[in-house]
């Protein structure tokens, strides 16, 4: 008997460019979705993911991308459809939640007004039904106050409100297949779990099929009913979440999933899918008693940096005859740094990290306390004395494309602060140690002359840690320095970092809303909640056992997989 499909993809072959220089990015895959399924794809940045799910929307490009093969759904070939007829199946039928709502929304419309318009093109309500629905659609992915949130702008909101937007604009009209591409990159672990619920719910209760896209393998095992493993522009595995998950065959799946740091052990050095693949990759294990020893030499020499009852206040005019609003990001936090140690920071956003970070690089000024680095309290520095003390005190940003300038090539990325803060002697000298600098974290003499745009996420990120470490600093901030990488880019530049840690004796406050990533770095945990600490100890502590509801919170919400 033959099964009827919603969705059937048969030998898809998706090509870009001209025929002089034509690449093939999808090479013939095929795969089904059934009725009030959810199908998960996974696999890394440029497997495919996400141009598949633009072929099933017909959002390619026509006059760039060629498509062979078929795609069928509800038994009607859609790949040779006018624009016009496409029109009318988006929104409708299929629909699709992107991957960054700060982008997919429109800025200069009101979140209200950029759903109703959904529900104008494809039906026939009037213009208060309009409204009512698209209220009742905020009531539905729990937004909070939905008449404000209705006629506000997308960046008077969060990212997780932002996000739950998007999915009400999605399920708008109550698509048979709802496409989910990255719906919670870059969200904290406790909203990500929030849309996931969610999502589930709304599966369950309208019976759409749904498409979940992701490069957290561990989420997309709490989600899916089936998997497909991408690589490379082919589907190497599909099977049962419980068969990809417990019983992998592919050697990338089963590299994919060890590659993620994990709660349970901690490791010296994580898994690669290069180490992985090559059987090279000896798991290494840290035992309490070699943690307790490391850090009795940390602790018993004086701190490099000791934060002292360190507040931000912000000021915000409200109106002319209005007294000034104040918020407290950071409020009365005291922590010790010492030499060679790396402190964990998280909470969910807008918990103060960043705003922390930026005080102890004096980006932004405490409004009260101390920053003591090296016995000197920095907040009282002439800006002379600043601007000497940032060559100690580096940061690596957390999106490498936005940090690097896209028309200088990565060797003058490179140079130019080496020139700057008088390191080496001439440009031949600042030339050897860019392209030393390079070998250091992986990429050979060819990237000195490459620019930002012909590089990959995770090989920007290393162009950003190798000019972080140009400046010879002693302490590092990495702000979610990792949190934009794919899981396996994201292992290699996490045991980089500890490498460089080893080799130049650098300190790290390692920022992230991560938690699995920040214990895996981590010597002590700072958790942080609205601008105060919330806990604070060792590491693996913590973790084993938290004493705080929030920190509890947190933890739970980190997916299992």
């Amino acid at each position: 008997m033959q099964q009827d499909f919603l969705l059937e993809i048969k030998d898809l072959c998706i090509t870009f460019g001209t025929r002089k220089n034509a690449v093939e990015v999808i090479h013939g895959i095929s795969l089904t979705i059934s009725p009030n399924e959810i199908v998960g794809i996974v696999g890394e940045s440029g497997s495919g993911k996400s141009v598949t799910s633009l072929a099933l929307m017909g959002l390619l490009p026509k006059k760039s991308s060629t498509l062979s093969g078929t795609i069928t759904f509800e038994g009607k070939e859609v790949t040779n459809l006018s624009e016009k007829q496409f029109q009318a199946l988006r929104g409708n039928d299929i629909s699709m939640i992107f991957q960054e709502p700060m982008s997919a929304l429109n800025p200069s419309l009101r979140c209200g007004f950029q759903v109703d318009e959904i529900l104008k093109q494809h039906t026939k309500l009037s213009s208060s039904e309009v409204k009512r629905e698209t209220l009742q659609l905020f009531e539905k992915v729990k937004l909070p106050r939905p008449k404000d949130i209705y006629n506000s702008y997308p960046h008077q909101i969060s990212g997780g409100q932002m996000q739950r937007v998007m999915i009400a604009m999605a399920i708008a009209c109550k698509p048979k297949l709802l496409i989910a591409d990255e719906p919670t990159t870059a969200l904290d672990v406790t909203v990500q779990k929030e849309i996931l619920e969610l999502l589930k719910a709304l599966q369950k209760e309208t019976g759409m099929s749904m498409v979940f896209i992701s490069h957290d393998l561990s989420l997309v095992s709490e989600i899916a009913d089936r998997v497909a493993v991408m690589y490379q522009g082919d589907i190497v595995e599909v099977g049962t979440s419980h068969q990809i998950f417990k019983m992998p065959k592919a050697t990338y799946t089963k590299a994919l999933l060890n590659s993620r740091p994990t709660l349970e052990k901690r490791l010296e050095q994580l898994p690669t899918i290069a180490s992985l693949a090559n059987n090279k990759f000896k798991p290494i294990e840290v035992t309490p008693q070699q943690r307790a020893l490391r850090h009795k030499k940390l602790y018993t020499q004086p701190p490099l940096l000791s934060v002292e009852n360190v507040s931000k206040e912000y000021f915000n005019n409200v109106g002319l005859f209005q007294k000034k609003r104040s918020v407290r990001a950071v409020n009365g936090v005291s922590f010790t740094l010492f030499e060679g140690e790396t402190l964990g920071l998280v909470g969910e956003s807008g918990c103060g990290k960043s705003t922390l970070g930026k005080t102890i690089l004096q980006l932004e000024h405490a409004t009260q306390g101390a920053i003591w680095y090296r016995g000197k309290d920095i907040t009282k520095l002439s800006k002379r004395e600043i601007r000497s003390l940032r060559k100690e005190i580096q940061l690596i940003f957390q999106d490498p494309y936005s940090s690097l300038n896209p028309r200088i090539p990565i060797g003058e990325a490179l140079t130019e602060p080496m020139l700057v803060h008088s390191i080496a002697s001439s440009a031949r000298e600042r030339k050897r140690r860019a392209l030393a600098l390079l070998e250091k974290v992986g990429l050979d003499d060819t990237y000195y002359h490459r620019y930002p745009h012909e590089l990959s996420g995770g090989q920007r990120q290393r162009v950003g840690i190798a000019r972080t470490i140009a400046m010879e600093p002693k302490l590092v901030i990495c702000d979610e320095s990792v949190s934009a990488l794919d899981i396996s880019v994201q292992a290699q530049v996490l045991n980089l970092l500890n490498e460089l840690k080893e080799d130049f004796g650098f300190t790290y406050i390692f920022i992230s809303h991560d938690l699995a990533v920040v214990k895996f770095m981590s010597d002590q945990l700072l958790v942080m909640n609205q601008g105060k600490i919330e806990e604070l100890g060792d590491a693996d502590e913590i973790y084993a056992n938290p004493t705080k509801e929030y920190t509890k919170k947190l933890i739970d919400a980190i997916p299992k997989g």
